[in-house]
């Protein structure tokens, strides 16, 4: 399994890249980043070109995966696509660089799941009304069928809600008291 911070690139409404914005003196991205080599294993960050240059006086460029050009998808389904094209036969654990408030016990539980898993090809944490697919495991298995959808022009949307309708999903209870955890910060009003 593989680690994968899904970095976004420039957001409109946060006026800038979210993964470069600082929480004291440590950048989202690096923050994130912790918080999945925490599980011991190898983290990546999905970039793309334009954020080359600022993440590499950060992060070694190895750790760096630029979402693909020939990829004519957009939003995070792009980002984890380029890395599975990377490295088609590894699990990826996603994780979105504007979850702040991510907690490792979260993080632990989804990897647990996921040890113990037998037949999904992804896992998710869902509440009754909503699913949290920027905190996930997308197994290898799964991403293949989703890029081979691409592929053959079947992949009808991009979101990762219907991928994860395409996919054989586990939804693991979200307890009401890790919501918080699950919070995006999208634009300045957030911190209020």
């Amino acid at each position: 399994m593989t680690g994968v911070i899904l970095c976004g690139g420039q957001s409109t409404r946060m006026g800038t890249d979210k993964g470069m914005l600082q929480r004291d003196t440590t950048t989202w991205a690096q923050l994130a980043f912790n918080k999945l080599a925490a599980l011991s294993i190898p983290v990546v960050l999905s970039v793309n070109q334009q954020q080359q240059n600022s993440y590499r006086n950060i992060f070694d460029q190895s750790l760096l995966i630029e979402d693909d050009s020939k990829l004519d998808i957009g939003g995070p389904l792009r980002g984890i696509l380029s890395v599975h094209n990377k490295f088609p036969s590894v699990d990826l654990f996603v994780l979105a660089c504007d979850m702040l408030a991510m907690d490792a016990l979260v993080i632990d539980v989804l990897y647990e799941n996921t040890l113990t898993n037998n037949n999904n090809e992804a896992l998710v944490f869902k509440n009754e009304q909503k699913v949290e697919p920027l905190c996930g495991v997308y197994l290898s298995k799964g991403l293949k069928h989703i890029y081979a959808l691409y592929q053959q022009q079947q992949l009808k949307k991009h979101s990762m809600m219907y991928v994860l309708k395409s996919l054989n999903t586990k939804y693991l209870s979200l307890p009401d008291t890790w919501e918080k955890y699950f919070n995006n910060y999208n634009s300045p009003e957030d911190f209020v």
